[in-house]
């Protein structure tokens, strides 16, 4: 008792301690921790890994076996473990031990297909992995956040997900976003010596901080997961799951006819009612999730190795669908790889002087593109020497400015401050006087393309004295002209979107042949009220936004989806968030804070836009591949239950059994999955859900299956005089081949040729049908037919498929006409288009 009592009160005090560490004195925290401000070493630091474990939550794993059990449960497993009962019943034990295969083989392939996907899913979160920037040996280094240990220093930035528990180090006050922890839709302040948890986000400022708790010992633990699976249910996957409905509620409604007619015929009960069910059974889209779930991990493992990480699956066939793209202008259509240009100096003030105090107000130690052009300006690194920085403000998105205190050689205090040149002026004693002269500099910049820096000085308590313009170039990514145009013949309109002003912009949109009508943002309104017809189609028709901030993204995106498109958005900072998610595909690039990963659908790990436009590519042969399963899915659960159905009412005989009818479906499932590695070519407008389409070309194909099949049957029976038995085998193994046949037909628009089938597609459906005709041949549980026969049931499939292929292309024209698009010739540049 003695021994319990003193565990329950080591097991108090150990919570006490680790509640007390977000609020005990700095310097009692830093001892407790035996560490410093200046961090720790490589050394200790793998020690306390060891002691401690990595800094990352130990998520909670289903028991595979449990998963495995689960595929038993559930409507599709009910109706078939039913069929099985009743197998039992009336002792067809050959239909028994099949059906029970088919049960199992459902629950198998299941199961292993989602475990491939979740390791993909696994294998993604990894590469998407947050780092931070911690102090080891006294230098800064970037290492994953999971290497870290309680008395770690660490450094947080405007966009930084907090990695660990930790303590506010000396600095300024910081704005974090708990909204992932609490709820609360405001950023609160937290100043040096205040606590910051693990999942919050840095919405302003920057500041260095001590960790005190890692992994599962955080006080809320990691709730804002950077890549979490998404199970929210696509456009897509939601009008495959009505197409399951539909063939479920059409296949029970002639199921119960078949019953109905049975009864009335006095036929055995038992018997009827188990081929009913494993009718029904047969005409479910079992494979469908399986399809699906299969597809999409094929095209992450795709996009992923293109440098597109997909984070959120659905997110492939949204991206199909994209027929808008809002693309950030710095590093997606620019190198992002500033250089300076000479300076605008004003009155007394020289060139190198200007790029001095522009360097003042950086810091290296954020290796800030901007800051990183600014310092190479410099003649020498040596210019710095003797300057110390007292303080430093970082620039955020409000303030556009960064700000430091500095203490020169000569022991005198001054500020410096650089950022956009509007709000420089406005800082600025003597912006009168300067302005005119700065403002045209700033727009003979722009004209040129170049950026351009406001920068201020201020001696001791003094005002603020505008010392010069630094103007910077940033040029047009190599291949970002002809992405462009790639992305104009795919159908998808690129909308720049920059805070440079509108000059720049426009130089830009002209490089790369986007069109001239760039808006200025500030024209935009706040977007709070109702939006007016006419500024609805003022920003469908843009070609690109310019001044804009971050919350005008939003907007945009908004009024866009609402006139009716698929919006993709590409953003970096944590302001992007909200733009990113309401986005129908959020795409967070290369150089993105963690805050706008969390947010988006996929994350790059390359600059540029290239990548984004072969993500759609990949999307729309993925959205192609879906399309061909479900028109030939459709087209065969019709010609299975037509045929079925027609030939019990009105010849009252059972054309295959219900075993065949299991075999089919075994083997129909079983290769059908190698569809998701299919060659197609994608098409060159966006693609969207076309049920009528789909509908009319399934039941074309389905009704000539129909016909066909039963002139099979007319020509056994009548004309040959075989016996019901042996027609049983013949009609098993020509809705097997043919079946299969439709597949190749369903995958190509043009006739079936027109596009060499994956390896792995003609592969698994040759294997398929060689079993399935030595079943026929050999007579494993139906009579026996011979080679011949078998030989001309592949001929005759064959000649149908030929004909049934001239048919399809017919009723493309009829259900899906191509409209004609106007020939990209030399002189026809994309701004036509976009201007239109």
């Amino acid at each position: 008792m003695k021994t319990t009592t003193n565990k329950h009160h080591a097991k108090h005090s150990k919570h006490d301690t680790k509640d007390d560490l977000k609020s005990i004195p700095m310097a009692e925290l830093l001892k407790k921790l035996d560490a410093s401000e200046n961090g720790l070493s490589q050394t200790e630091a793998k020690k306390r890994l060891i002691q401690y474990g990595p800094n990352e939550l130990k998520e909670k794993k289903t028991n595979p076996f449990l998963k495995f059990l689960s595929y038993f449960w559930g409507p599709i497993p009910w109706m078939i473990e039913v069929a099985v009962i009743l197998s039992a019943v009336v002792r067809h034990w050959p239909d028994f031990f099949i059906i029970l295969v088919l049960l199992f083989s459902n629950a198998v392939v299941g199961f292993w297909e989602e475990y491939k996907a979740g390791n993909v899913i696994a294998a993604l979160k990894a590469k998407l992995a947050i780092k931070c920037r911690m102090k080891r040996d006294g230098k800064w280094l970037t290492p994953p956040a999971t290497e870290l240990v309680p008395g770690d220093v660490i450094r947080l930035r405007l966009g930084d997900i907090v990695p660990a528990d930790a303590r506010l180090l000396d600095g300024d006050p910081v704005e974090v976003d708990q909204s992932a922890l609490t709820g609360e839709s405001l950023p609160v302040t937290r100043k040096s010596g205040e606590a910051v948890f693990s999942g919050s986000i840095i919405r302003q400022g920057e500041i260095s901080a001590l960790v005190y708790a890692t992994g599962e010992n955080t006080y809320f633990g990691k709730t804002a997961h950077l890549v979490e699976e998404a199970h929210t249910v696509s456009h897509f996957q939601r009008a495959v799951l009505k197409i399951g409905n539909y063939l479920i509620f059409f296949a029970l409604i002639l199921v119960s006819v078949i019953i109905v007619v049975a009864i009335c015929r006095g036929d055995p009960i038992l018997t009827t009612l188990q081929f009913a069910l494993v009718l029904t059974v047969a005409s479910i889209p079992v494979a469908m999730p399986t399809v699906l779930s299969v597809t999409m991990a094929v095209g992450a493992r795709l996009l992923a190795k293109k440098k597109a990480i997909v984070s959120k699956l659905v997110a492939i066939e949204e991206l199909a669908g994209v027929d808008v793209l809002c693309a950030d202008k710095t590093g997606t259509l620019t190198e992002n790889t500033l250089t300076l240009g000479d300076p605008f100096c004003a009155h007394k003030f020289t060139a190198e002087q200007v790029i001095l105090n522009g360097a003042l107000a950086s810091r290296e130690d954020d290796n800030d593109t901007i800051d990183m052009a600014v310092m190479a300006g410099l003649k020498s690194k040596e210019s710095l020497k003797g300057y110390k920085m007292v303080h430093f403000l970082p620039f955020d998105p409000v303030h556009k400015r960064t700000e430091a205190t500095i203490k020169g050689p000569d022991g005198k205090e001054f500020k410096v401050s650089k950022g956009a040149p509007q709000v420089i002026l406005k800082l600025a004693a003597n912006a009168e006087k300067i302005k005119a002269d700065a403002t045209k500099a700033v727009d003979e910049f722009a004209a040129r393309g170049f950026r351009s820096l406001g920068v201020a000085r201020a001696e001791g308590e003094g005002k603020w004295q505008f010392v010069g313009v630094l103007p910077l170039f940033d040029p047009p990514r190599k291949d970002a002209k002809k992405t462009v145009a790639t992305a104009f013949a795919m159908g998808v309109k690129i909308k720049m979107i920059t805070g440079d002003a509108l000059a720049i912009a426009k130089e830009t949109a002209k490089k790369l042949g986007m069109g001239s009508n760039i808006l200025d943002a500030s024209t935009l309104g706040d977007g709070k009220g109702k939006e007016t017809k006419k500024m609805t189609q003022y920003i469908e028709s843009a070609d690109g936004f310019a001044q804009v901030f971050p919350e005008q993204k939003f907007h945009i995106v908004e009024v866009l989806q609402k006139s009716g498109h698929m919006v993709g958005m590409t953003g970096d900072g944590v302001n992007d968030a909200p733009a990113l998610k309401k986005a129908d595909c959020g795409i967070a690039v290369s150089s993105a804070t963690d805050a706008a990963r969390a947010a988006a659908s996929i994350v790059l790990t390359t600059p540029g836009l290239s990548v984004i436009i072969d993500a759609i590519k990949e999307s729309r042969k993925i959205f192609q591949r879906m399309n061909s399963y479900a028109i030939y899915r459709i087209a065969e659960t019709l010609r299975v239950l037509f045929f079925m159905t027609a030939a019990i009412l009105i010849f009252n005989f059972y054309p295959v059994t219900a075993v065949m009818i299991v075999i089919l479906a075994l083997l129909n499932d079983g290769a059908i999955l190698s569809i998701a590695y299919d060659n197609v070519h994608y098409k060159d407008t966006p693609e969207a859900w076309n049920m009528h389409m789909v509908l009319g070309m399934a039941s074309v194909l389905g009704l000539i299956g129909v016909i066909s099949t039963f002139m099979l049957f007319y020509l056994g029976e009548r004309v040959f005089h075989l016996d019901r038995a042996h027609i049983q085998t013949l009609m098993y193994l020509k809705l097997s081949v043919a079946g299969h046949l439709t597949i190749f037909l369903t995958r190509t628009r043009g006739p079936f040729w027109s596009i060499r089938p994956a390896r792995i597609l003609w592969i698994a459906v040759l294997s398929t049908q060689i079993l399935a005709t030595f079943i026929a041949v050999y007579g494993f549980l139906m009579p026996a037919l011979s080679w011949k026969w078998a030989g001309f049931v592949w001929g005759y499939a064959l000649t149908w498929a030929l004909l049934t292929d001239r048919v399809k292309l017919l009723a493309y024209r009829i259900f899906d006409p191509v409209k004609t698009k106007p020939k990209h010739g030399a002189k026809v540049e994309p701004i036509s288009i976009a201007s239109g």
